[in-house]
Order: structure tokens, then sequence, then C-alpha cells
């Protein structure tokens, strides 16, 4: 894999969605060809499962199941074909955002979406490879980090919420307290970005992140 794979992650409202298009820019002008997708979804079958997900009801365990097999579909026709072509895949959520919203918030246990992400996530290996692979992760995440009750009264006004959306709180607070333990078990890959300031401000900690790794030029 000759590309960048670099994710976004946070609670809703956060605000991520509104600076990743910023970032692609900024690679691109770099002369990077740049793969911009999300998750779930990023392909037609996985588009199909995100309206479930996000919509239907359904226990936590089916839930991590069907985000695992969308995103087993996304990495075989999109991330892992992007990467080998030497793209930048910026991704809007990946795994990390199952552990935080299926294990966090809706309490699947830790351990078992730690089985999912070593099965999908692991590319497939060729007769004549030598080497296993390790389950792909991305090299940089991006966590916008925001206090859950912040990111409750920016919910207000959004646009009709799915069923996360429309969360309490108390459950807000424990996707954030998911994603902090993931932070924690893997502090190489995360940029922690404060995402409770301006927009101008939070774009520009972002910027600095890919920079201060070697990943974009000052």
């Amino acid at each position: 894999m000759q590309g960048l794979f670099i994710s976004f992650e946070g609670i809703d409202g956060a605000g991520k969605s509104t600076h990743i298009d910023a970032v692609r820019l900024a690679f691109e002008a770099t002369g990077a060809r740049v793969t911009l997708t999300r998750e779930p979804g990023g392909t037609p079958l996985a588009e199909q499962l995100r309206g479930l997900v996000l919509n239907d009801p359904m226990d936590a365990m089916t839930e991590a199941l069907i985000v695992f097999a969308a995103r087993r579909d996304h990495l075989k026709q999109v991330i892992w074909p992007a990467l080998a072509r030497g793209d930048v895949v910026l991704c809007d959520r990946f795994s990390d955002a199952s552990f935080a919203y299926q294990g966090g918030g809706r309490g699947c246990a830790w351990s078992t979406l730690e089985t999912l992400e070593a099965w999908v996530q692991t590319p497939p290996v060729a007769k004549n490879d030598a080497d296993s692979p390790r389950p792909i992760k991305p090299l940089l995440t991006i966590w916008f980090d925001l206090p859950a009750a912040v990111a409750a009264q920016r919910l207000t006004s959004a646009r009709i919420p799915d069923k996360f959306e429309s969360q309490p709180q108390a459950f807000f607070e424990k996707v954030a307290e998911a994603y902090e333990r993931r932070a924690q078990e893997d502090p190489t890959r995360f940029a922690r970005i404060n995402a409770d300031q301006t927009i101008a401000a939070v774009r520009s900690d972002v910027l600095a992140a890919l920079v201060t790794r070697g990943l974009l030029k000052a």
C-alpha cells in the first residue's frame, strides 16, 4: 500500500465533515490524487447498509455486524485499490467509530469488535505471499474532540436527525469516552483536535497536525 490513509472521527455535532474538504484541497494543491469517502458507505452496497444502520431498530450486535460487512465491501472496492494506486484516502469515519458507537454507545463488547476488526480489515493473502498481513488502520486519525453537551446543542439545529443523532446526551458521553479509550490504546495514530473552537481555528489545527506529521508541507 503506497498511498496515505487518513480518517476523521468524532461524535455527531463535532464538525468533522466541515473540514474534510479543506484537507482534500490541501492535498490536491500538492499534486496528490485524493479519494474522499465515508463510513458506513462508500460503495453502492455499503450505502444501502448505511441506511439500515442509521434508521432501522436492531440490537448492538446486529448493528456491528452490518457496519463491518459494509466496511469489508468498502475496503475491497474502494480503499485498498485507492491505496494501491498511491492515492490519499480521506475517510469520514472508520473502525474507531464502530468502537465508539456500537461499543461505547450501544454496549457491544469491546473484544467482539476487536475480533471483527481483525477479520474484516485484514487484506486477502496472495498464494505466494509468505508474510501474514495485518488489519489495516489509518496512518492518521484526526479526532474532533467535543464535549457531549456542546454537541447536543449543535444537533438541535441540525437536519432531521437519524437514530444516532437523536440519542440523549448520556449516549454521546459514552461515545466520547470510547473515543478516548481508542486514542489511549493507539496514541501515535491519533491527532486530537479541540473542536470547541471557531471553524477557522479548528481548520488551522487540523492542517497543522498534518504538517507536524510530515504529511503536508507548511
